[in-house]
């Protein structure tokens, strides 16, 4: 029996698959090279986006959206301002799980968004610590428990923390959001004893 010798692929077949490495050659030419390297949104994918947006909405004010457009644009931040155009057009490569690319003005919006959001966030903490319906200690766990939500998000961006990082930026955090506590009860008395020391602390009391 002869054997039939294998077929060479035809022309035709070779010159479409040297088009299609060409123009994902081309696309990748197209990508800048700072976006190319950038991976801060790599332990995240696109199956895990309406996970990733579920817990911001339960722990936080922002979107996903917002969380990631707002840390492209302290990345891409330059002397004459932020690169809106090159966020918006290499999103999809930039954040695994945002699959459209934004005009610039859409992205000025989501940043706008997440300052205006962050603001209002702040005012509300920063008035809950000050008016004393926390004790020290409840604020000390509050504080703690946001800490570790800004933790994994920093994480997930690719942020290492050492663990004795972590516990130094709690202390450094629990031993500020104290002295607000301290601060705000002389703004709200003539004086205050501490329950804690027993010091008295007047108005303008350093």
């Amino acid at each position: 029996m002869t054997e039939t010798p294998e077929e060479e692929p035809t022309p035709a077949v070779e010159r479409v698959a040297d088009e299609r490495e060409e123009s994902t050659e081309d696309a990748s030419k197209d990508v800048p090279e700072d976006v190319q390297e950038y991976a801060r949104f790599s332990k995240i994918d696109g199956a895990t986006y309406d996970r990733a947006n579920e817990f911001l909405r339960d722990r936080t004010y922002i979107t996903a959206r917002e969380w990631a457009i707002a840390r492209l644009c302290a990345d891409f931040r330059t002397e004459t301002g932020v690169e809106m155009t090159k966020i918006g057009e290499n999103l999809p490569e930039l954040v695994p799980f945002m699959t459209d690319t934004y005009s610039p003005q859409a992205v000025n919006q989501a940043r706008a968004s997440f300052e205006q959001k962050v603001q209002k966030a702040g005012a509300t903490f920063l008035y809950g610590a000050m008016c004393d319906f926390f004790t020290a200690e409840e604020l000390d766990d509050l504080m703690y428990e946001v800490t570790e939500v800004a933790k994994f998000l920093l994480e997930v961006e690719g942020v290492e923390l050492t663990v004795d990082e972590e516990l130094d930026a709690e202390d450094r955090i629990s031993e500020v959001m104290r002295e607000v506590r301290d601060r705000s009860a002389g703004l709200r008395h003539d004086e205050v004893t501490c329950p804690e020391c027993g010091h008295v602390h007047e108005v303008g009391d350093d």
